[in-house]
């Protein structure tokens, strides 16, 4: 992939601006995505990854998984990538969530409620990794989906979790935290769609450079 001179030069520059960080390669990119697409050095602050989640990740891509978004727009960002890439196939929770909230719950959770087990049926029986899941704005359906885990359902490759808001978002992403998923995450009330996008399109790169 041939990139743009403009975005060349926006990466030396966050090269630049970040100095050293002690990122491993891998981690490195996915930093790098994430300050390009916010504008924003401070993401080195509150990112956090375990240990071997971005080659777990990169494996599962390159094993044929999917990848799940919990919005539209992360999966309108996703999908050019992931077409140029490695032909990722990407779905959006939505898909599975009923026209109004249920009761006590959200759409999003109620979506993740079914996606998930027909999902990971899915490539079981294809025999490709579990999904690459992606939240950046739904922690409702980051708790509905770790809830299904503590009932032993499936884990994904690789949670991407940057959920963005005040209400319930910092506790999903400690609740995320102190599981042993392969998992890469923002600290605090930052995230969305753009930055959720940014972290697994720096995998889908990574990916096809090694292919």
């Amino acid at each position: 992939m041939v990139d743009h001179p403009i975005f060349t030069e926006s990466i030396c520059r966050i090269r630049t601006l970040l100095g050293e960080t002690g990122l491993d390669p891998l981690q490195q990119q996915v930093l790098e995505r994430l300050v390009h697409s916010s504008g924003d050095p401070g993401m080195l602050e509150l990112l956090r990854f375990n240990e071997g989640a971005c080659e777990q990740g990169l494996a599962a891509l390159q094993g044929g998984a999917s990848i799940l978004t919990d919005t539209a727009m992360a999966a309108a960002a996703v999908t050019p990538m992931a077409g140029r890439t490695l032909g990722t196939s990407v779905r959006c929770l939505l898909d599975w969530a009923p026209s109004q909230s249920p009761s006590g719950s959200t759409r999003s959770a109620a979506a993740m409620l079914k996606a998930w087990p027909e999902l990971t049926q899915a490539a079981s029986a294809k025999g490709q990794p579990m999904p690459v899941v992606l939240v950046g704005s739904a922690p409702t359906a980051l708790d509905q989906l770790l809830d299904q885990l503590d009932a032993g359902a499936i884990a994904p490759s690789l949670v991407i979790g940057m959920p963005v808001g005040f209400v319930g978002v910092p506790e999903s992403k400690r609740r995320l935290a102190q599981t042993a998923l392969a998992q890469i995450r923002l600290e605090g009330t930052r995230g969305g769609a753009g930055l959720v996008a940014a972290a697994v399109n720096a995998l889908l790169r990574a990916a096809q450079a090694a292919s």
